[in-house]
């Protein structure tokens, strides 16, 4: 079964709102076995939802419609459902019933214009609303089961678990779509790509492909099963191989951050990290104390944006900034090594660069950024060329991430 989801309201088409509705509802559907192919973002106009509404009926087994169901002049699923069904619109009286009530219990008259939303489609049914007053509209158009649900999302989330939800299971049967994602970083997506390229090929199951965040590749499984068990075996099978293939770039699944990768690796070796950053203004240390449970491995951070308070804080020699510079290999590697000392712990990270989008040069361009890392076996240093093509924000962000990447591939050490 392939379902589309469409989305109406012109603040979501103009941005003014970010639609949250259509990744849950494609996320729902995939646990029972329904595919999204398609999502729609549709203004509040009311011939062109018309006429996608019918032409999705006509192609798909399932249209999950939100928003468009209020009481406003703007608000026009019921009427172009009704349009692309080719019926009137009816009142349905026990839906009336509820809203005169939901207002009653309040103790407020109900409006006029509330009264519209007790209107369904001839030989549509109405869906209640437990949580709200506008009741949804089951219907079926051309080859489609279509569901029409508030665009509030507390609503529409009660209305789909309790109502459609169990509707489509009944379609589907026993078919299920497992999902994982797996999340790298330290290669670029094409080399990445080229290493489960085979993985990748379309028609394959499961379905295998790649997505690109910040630098941050994630590599995403959808495995189709009759069953859930078969569904989780094909799923298993391919992260495993995907892990295996991609070595130590593979840092989590899901939503996991290189700072939770981090913070595990410290938490199992019972080490500590302390900080000390220039171009990156703290991120780091934000970073690694975003982590509830941070205070077994964080010592302390500094920030030593000037020279001067290189100097002053980190002891980092003025002949060795006057020589080479703040943004220096040396630099970096002095700040970590005495980081390290300063603090007591066992791993010391530093940062120093150009982060734009002023202060570059031919012989340090913007984008420009030294990391430094102290172990107790020593101290290292990292060059990085990130680009003038980045925003000020990137650059920071690109070098957070490589700063704690750093850490985490030496806590892994030979693994």
């Amino acid at each position: 079964m392939q379902a589309v989801v469409i989305s109406i309201g012109t603040e979501l088409t103009l941005g003014q709102t970010v639609d949250t509705n259509s990744a849950w509802l494609a996320q729902r559907l995939a646990e029972i076995g329904v595919e999204t192919a398609l999502h729609l973002t549709l203004a509040d106009e009311l011939r062109p939802v018309e006429a996608e509404i019918r032409r999705a009926a006509s192609s798909f087994d399932v249209v999950l419609i939100s928003g468009g169901l209020g009481p406003t002049d703007d608000d026009l699923t019921r009427q172009a459902l009704a349009g692309a069904m080719g019926v009137s619109l009816v009142v349905h009286e026990p839906s009336l019933i509820q809203i005169v009530e939901f207002f009653s219990k309040r103790g407020i008259a109900m409006p006029d214009a509330n009264r519209v939303q007790a209107m369904i489609p001839v030989g549509a049914s109405a869906i209640e609303n437990t949580t709200g007053t506008a009741p949804g509209i089951r219907a079926r158009l051309g080859r489609a089961d279509l569901f029409a649900m508030p665009g509030v999302p507390s609503e529409m989330k009660v209305m789909f678990e309790r109502d459609v939800r169990p509707a489509l299971a009944a379609r589907s049967g026993d078919g299920v779509i497992l999902q994982a994602v797996i999340r790298t970083y330290g290669a670029a997506e094409s080399e990445i790509g080229r290493q489960i390229a085979d993985l990748m090929k379309r028609g394959r199951n499961p379905n295998v492909g790649t997505t690109a965040q910040e630098a941050i590749i994630g590599v995403r499984i959808n495995a189709h099963g009759k069953s859930r068990d078969e569904a989780k075996r094909l799923l298993a099978a391919d992260a495993a191989e995907v892990r295996r293939r991609l070595g130590k770039v593979v840092f989590g699944e899901r939503e996991e951050t290189l700072q939770h990768a981090v913070a595990e690796l410290l938490w199992a070796a019972g080490k500590t990290v302390s900080t000390a950053e220039s171009c990156t203004g703290g991120m780091v240390a934000k970073r690694l104390t975003d982590i509830s449970g941070s205070s077994r491995y964080f010592l302390d951070g500094v920030v030593t944006y000037s020279n001067e308070a290189k100097h002053r804080l980190l002891a980092v020699p003025a002949e060795m900034l006057a020589r080479h510079g703040a943004v220096s290999m040396e630099v970096a590697e002095f700040m970590a090594a005495n980081c390290r000392t300063i603090s007591g712990s066992d791993y010391a990270i530093s940062t120093t660069g150009i982060a734009g989008p002023t202060g570059g040069s031919a012989e340090k361009p913007i984008g420009l950024v030294y990391l430094g890392l102290a172990t107790p076996h020593g101290v290292s240093g990292r060059e990085l060329r990130l680009g003038d093509h980045l925003s000020r924000d990137q650059v920071r962000d690109r070098a957070t991430k490589a700063a704690l990447n750093m850490l985490r591939l030496e806590l892994l050490g030979g693994r």
